[in-house]
């Protein structure tokens, strides 16, 4: 194995492909040192989701704090995964937590939140000359992310905040986040940390907007519905832009023709999810009346996935790993493009470690068909841009 592909020397990594949930948590929690470990992230595939899988993660881990959430598709040593319990394990000699459970997120209280989130924060001890950062890890289905991470991103001021919205495989039914050995709907886990790690913030998708704009004429915000583009209805008017049928509208299909928003001096997706009664489209991030939207065009997926992930840290080190949330849109498209394992090989070489989303959260915004992620190098006072 090369340098680039060696085991990270800053995160410990446990794989279980066992589908039974005690032999999962067994079998992964086997391979972590907890007298070394702070915390540990938990990428869950959604069958294993029960109370005894929680119970035994918890009893076979000593104590050690356990935070994680269910997904669409994992990211191990490996690659991309499909049915795999990934463990990743921080140690106490370069790491410092600190979690806060959010909710309900229905209805969201955002002074609540802001004046919860601000008090976590300064609860938090600082360690002199350690970096802090923020992982959001929040139900993908109670439609809140777009709202919780620009309150976050706001309160928590020189804290940067990196998140994934929980997943169920493509079920789109209930998603969860794990906390205090108990998995919860309806929630986000908030962690702060603190390290004395170099790390830098990465966030890249594959798409260049297009000539073809559209404009939402009739929505549903509060449902992330749209029923009207350009004043016809949706699902037919967007099948007719893209040169297809309504009954060829598929998951593969929206994620080669996402639609962007320009925000920011930059376009992000807004993802479409599916087609809904009466030819609605409902949609994976906010949307509302009136807003300008522009027909995205691919570029060549592996070359920007290889040069979003080429960063280099303080000495011009690649980095020891990069914690990754990747959307299953990008993944749905590599698959059908037959580029999985060709993925999976540059995800090794870069040392990815993470999980597929249903959304992802970077510079205080709610996006969709992005890599989000922060690659760690070694310890150094130094904060990356």
């Amino acid at each position: 194995m090369n340098e680039q592909s060696a085991r990270p020397a800053f995160v410990g990594v446990a794989v279980s492909h066992a589908s039974d949930p005690v032999a999962a948590a067994d079998d992964a929690a086997a391979a972590i040192d907890i007298s070394e470990t702070c915390f540990i992230l938990a990428f869950i595939p959604d069958h294993l989701v029960s109370p005894e899988f929680a119970e035994a993660l918890e009893a076979r881990l000593g104590g050690v704090p356990i935070f994680g959430c269910t997904t669409a598709g994992q990211i191990s040593g490996r690659g991309y995964e499909t049915d795999a319990l990934v463990l990743l394990a921080f140690p106490k000699r370069h790491f410092r937590c600190a979690s806060m459970l959010v909710t309900p997120l229905q209805p969201l209280s955002i002074k609540t939140i802001a004046a919860d989130a601000r008090r976590h924060s300064e609860k938090f001890l600082r360690t002199h000359g350690w970096n802090r950062l923020a992982l959001l890890m929040v139900d993908g289905l109670a439609k809140q992310e777009d709202v919780l991470v620009s309150t976050l991103e706001t309160v928590l001021g020189d804290i940067p905040v990196f998140g994934g919205s929980a997943a169920d495989g493509l079920s789109f039914s209930q998603t969860f986040v794990l906390h205090g050995g108990q998995f919860h709907t309806d929630a986000a886990l908030l962690l702060i940390l603190e390290t004395d790690l170099a790390f830098t913030g990465l966030g890249f998708d594959h798409f260049l907007p297009s000539d073809q704009q559209l404009v939402v004429t009739e929505a549903l915000p509060e449902d992330r519905l749209v029923l009207e583009i350009n004043g016809a209805p949706a699902a037919p008017e967007y099948a007719r832009l893209i040169g297809r049928e309504v009954d060829a509208l598929t998951p593969e299909v929206f994620a080669e023709n996402p639609l962007l928003v320009r925000q920011n001096m930059a376009y992000h997706v807004r993802a479409i999810h599916a087609v809904q009664e009466s030819d609605a489209l409902s949609f994976l991030s906010a949307i509302d009346d009136g807003l300008l939207m522009t027909l995205g065009r691919g570029k060549e997926i592996l070359e920007t996935l290889e040069a979003g992930l080429s960063v280099t840290g303080p000495e011009g080190e690649r980095p020891d790993f990069i914690l990754g949330f990747d959307c299953v849109l990008r993944r749905l498209e590599i698959e059908q493009k037959g580029l999985k394992d060709a993925v999976s090989d540059i995800f090794r070489r870069h040392r990815v470690l993470g999980f597929n989303t249903y959304g992802e959260q970077h510079c205080g915004v709610h996006v969709n068909q992005t890599f989000v992620g922060v690659a760690f190098f070694g310890p150094g006072r130094k904060l990356l841009p």
